[in-house]
């Protein structure tokens, strides 16, 4: 199943519902392409590269701490969630962008850089439905490494619960939409 590398911090946000919206531009070895949706449903491959407080609104820091507290190793990754892809847009107005920040965890400088990375190519604003699934350690093979987004796993993500009410999920959604068109 194609999973997406995304920082622990983000994974743990998602998982607990306080972050709806991913941001994405791409790796760097995306340059040319920019970042794309490769998959509609994906699990999500929590990494541990360039995470950092100041890349972080301060009231999710303890993210941070907890997840480099509780990983398992350098040899071994667990997947808990996957997400499925209920919509997306691709941004490039800085307005509307930083109108999403109640949407995710990033600080205001950290969205800002990554828009003045590859500033000719759009920001993609993906709206996520996530779902909690049972713990699946994995090992870390070579080719999960390097600044990629998307890669392939042997993990089955059947089932799940979602981490947020159908209610809550709508509620959010309208807003979203509000925002992008």
């Amino acid at each position: 199943m194609k999973a997406l590398k995304e920082w622990a911090t983000v994974v743990k946000a998602l998982e607990n519902g306080n972050q709806t919206v991913l941001l994405r531009k791409g790796g760097i070895l995306e340059t040319d392409s920019g970042f794309n949706v490769e998959s509609k449903k994906f699990l999500l491959f929590p990494t541990y590269e360039h995470q950092q407080h100041d890349s972080l609104k301060s009231q999710f820091y303890g993210y941070l701490s907890d997840v480099r507290e509780n990983r398992l190793g350098k040899e071994v990754n667990k997947i808990t969630s996957y997400a499925e892809v209920v919509t997306e847009s691709n941004l490039s107005d800085l307005q509307k962008i930083e109108s999403l920040s109640p949407f995710h965890i990033w600080s205001d400088s950290y969205i800002k850089e990554r828009m003045n990375w590859m500033p000719e190519k759009p920001m993609k604003a993906m709206f996520l439905k996530v779902y909690k699934i049972q713990q699946s350690e994995i090992p870390l093979l070579i080719e999960y490494q390097g600044c990629k987004s998307w890669i392939d796993i042997n993990v089955n993500a059947e089932g799940g619960r979602s981490v947020l009410s159908d209610k809550e999920l709508d509620e959010k959604l309208k807003q979203f939409r509000e925002i992008v068109n």
